[in-house]
């Protein structure tokens, strides 16, 4: 996991309709940046619905959420669908944003060893600098947490 007060890696990464973002985009607004390993997942559709139902809060606040996996840029157009998400997906599926922000890691299930993205989020201020970041996320309590942490800022 990166640390706070450092600047977040830069990036540039498709969305869910295909069209291109980068980190850059968003200077001026708080950016949060979740990372989950997968689409339709019950951890990840909870978090990502979580999103969703505060997003007005998110926005009202000058924030934007975004959420990056490596999934497709077609399964994230489904996912966005079947949830009705307001906010913006992007896919990596080369993992080259994962890697530069530390979440595409060992994991162990069931005493497998894969390589996959550890939940993390991060929250980043107008400058583009890594304010709050949280490991071993709690996907239900995540989005509550972030909608906190954007109160307290």
């Amino acid at each position: 996991m990166l640390s706070t007060g450092i600047k977040a890696p830069e990036f540039t990464l498709p969305d869910q309709n295909g069209e291109i973002h980068s980190l850059k985009d968003y200077r001026g607004k708080k950016v949060i940046l979740y990372f989950y390993p997968k689409d339709n997942t019950s951890g990840c559709t909870k978090q990502a619905c979580g999103f969703a139902e505060r997003y007005p809060q998110f926005t009202e606040k000058g924030a934007v959420v975004l959420g990056v996996s490596k999934d497709s840029v077609k399964s994230h157009k489904n996912f966005e669908e079947k949830y009705g998400l307001p906010f913006t997906i992007l896919s990596d599926p080369e993992h080259e944003v994962l890697e530069a922000y530390d979440v595409w890691k060992e994991k162990k299930n069931y005493g497998k060893v894969s390589m996959g993205v550890v939940r993390t989020t991060y929250l980043i201020d107008e400058e583009g600098v890594i304010i709050k970041a949280m490991d071993k996320v709690k996907a239900a309590e995540n989005p509550q947490e972030m909608l906190d942490a954007l109160q307290q800022g």
